[in-house]
């Protein structure tokens, strides 16, 4: 699936099964759980935190997806055209760290 795919897929899934987008003050605010979710998982499966007893382990993929889906719908409802935007982002990562982390000592 192409990001303008999972840009149409979720736009046809909010307006068949949720009504209409959260506004992006709400959709942020999502996004910051979503995020937070991804870390607990991180920090309990790679990290040096356990479980409490009893707790459901949450699988990494579906909180990654979760974030994701987030981030469709405020592209979406700001007009981001997400495959543009990551073509532009990598283009400008590419001229600005070119060397920069071949270079630092601390990724050796």
């Amino acid at each position: 699936m192409t990001l303008d795919q999972a840009q149409k897929i979720v736009d046809n899934w909010i307006n068949k099964h949720g009504v209409r987008y959260f506004n992006e003050l709400t959709n942020l605010a999502i996004l910051t759980e979503e995020v937070g979710e991804v870390a607990r998982v991180i920090s309990r499966e790679y990290g040096e935190q356990s479980y409490k007893k009893g707790a459901k382990k949450s699988e990494l993929g579906d909180e990654l997806a979760d974030v994701l889906f987030v981030i469709i719908c405020l592209a979406n409802q700001t007009g981001i055209d997400l495959t543009e935007a990551l073509s532009k982002n990598l283009e400008k990562k590419t001229k600005r760290d070119t060397d920069r982390h071949r270079n630092n000592l601390k990724l050796s």
